[in-house]
């Protein structure tokens, strides 16, 4: 299993395809298939019958995944960057940093 720059709860931009420029966050990553679903990104008509959900049914706007390459994280000045890992000094332990500002991103 490889380690993904994205988790969840990041704030990315699309860099790439039909939702380019877009900004959300990430509220589910898939690692197996390296894909994750952003908050108002790639929405996708779903046909849906009626239940106990939803008893009038019909037809729901609902977020498609992404896939993880086409996406980049948002530092904390507002800029996408790249992100590197580090270990961190006081902990021993592994932390994600922005490339561009050199900032630990938490």
């Amino acid at each position: 299993m490889n380690k993904l720059h994205i988790k969840k709860g990041d704030n990315v931009i699309v860099t790439a395809g039909d939702h380019r420029g877009d900004k959300g966050k990430v509220l589910v990553v898939d690692v197996e298939k390296n894909r994750a679903i952003v908050e108002g990104v790639n929405l996708v008509s779903k046909h849906t019958r009626p239940n106990a959900k939803n008893p009038q049914g019909g037809i729901l706007k609902q977020e498609a995944p992404v896939h993880v390459s086409n996406l980049k994280i948002i530092d904390s000045k507002g800029k996408p960057t790249r992100i590197g890992r580090k270990l961190d000094e006081k902990t021993g332990k592994s932390v994600r940093y922005s490339k561009k500002s050199g900032e630990v991103i938490k």
